[in-house]
């Protein structure tokens, strides 16, 4: 990786040290070249059956989730569409927020290699230092959650980030004194944040069918409470929500277990219809990359 920024080159304190401190900013990617492709069990299994892919209403549901964000006080700053990129509107996977700034990763798929061109033109543009950059092996932003300001999880399938590259990105972490745990996961449900999501200070929603049992007890042993949702929601982005802070949590209309369970406790959910976006294998979380929240560590 490249050297951390200084604290003199930094004009804004980029970063974030949670996934569920106050969102200020969010980087995202509008869907002009987005489609369907091969790209996990689920996409495939939205291939294989009789659904069509409406471009015209990729862009009407993307421009109303732009809409939440900005009617909850949140700046949106874009990349460039690039058309060689059609994935490219999951902005989570091209880079990832790290408490001392944006590191470019290193997507696995050929499809999306290219995404670290514009992710980084986005930076440089824009006069963000960079943290680093993952070398090593792919790492996809996706598989990258931090639990809690201290403490980060970074799965690993290796059909997507790979052990090399997610001890790259652990290591990062561990030598700013964090604790970084490497979970294994099922390649078939494609990246950690469709399986885990850490949504307020001590609740996380998982899907307990699938994750590992030892990833149940590190959480529980943190103190976290777990909203269970099922395998079959989790395979249909049930799980793959971003918080916005201050008890506000973005989703997709599909989400109802976990919707209903956030609302029961009393969190404001915001969830449009994202379903072009959770057939194509991501949901709310895939779509966003956070650049900046407020810190609480």
């Amino acid at each position: 990786m490249v050297p951390l920024a200084s604290e003199s080159d930094t004009i804004m304190d980029w970063g974030v040290d949670s996934e569920y401190g106050e969102l200020t900013d969010v980087l995202l990617c509008r869907p002009d070249h987005f489609r369907w492709l091969a790209t996990s069990a689920i996409s495939q299994a939205t291939l294989d059956s009789e659904a069509k892919f409406d471009p015209d209403l990729g862009l009407r549901q993307h421009a109303e989730m732009v809409a939440s964000y900005e009617e909850a006080g949140i700046r949106c700053h874009f990349l460039e569409p690039d058309s060689a990129l059609p994935y490219q509107v999951f902005a989570r996977d091209s880079s990832t927020a790290t408490p001392n700034g944006p590191v470019v990763l290193l997507p696995q798929q050929w499809w999306r290699r290219g995404e670290y061109a514009p992710v980084i033109d986005f930076y440089a543009e824009r006069e963000i230092p960079l943290a680093g950059k993952i070398t090593a092996a792919p790492v996809e932003g996706g598989d990258v959650v931090i639990v809690e300001p201290g403490s980060v999880l970074i799965g690993c399938s290796e059909s997507r980030t790979q052990e090399p590259g997610a001890r790259q990105m652990a290591a990062f972490f561990e030598a700013h004194g964090w604790e970084a745990r490497i979970q294994q996961l099922p390649s078939s449900f494609v990246h950690l944040d469709v399986l885990v999501a850490c949504l307020e200070e001590k609740l996380a929603a998982v899907c307990s069918e699938v994750v590992p049992a030892g990833l149940i007890a590190w959480l529980r042993a943190k103190k976290f409470e777990l909203i269970d949702v099922p395998e079959r929601e989790a395979f249909e982005l049930g799980v793959n929500a971003i918080s916005l802070g201050d008890e506000r949590v973005l989703s997709a209309a599909k989400a109802e277990t976990l919707n209903a369970a956030l609302r029961a406790r009393g969190l404001t959910v915001i969830d449009p219809d994202l379903s072009v976006f959770t057939a194509g294998g991501g949901g709310a979380h895939c779509l966003a990359q956070p650049l900046h929240r407020e810190r609480l560590g």
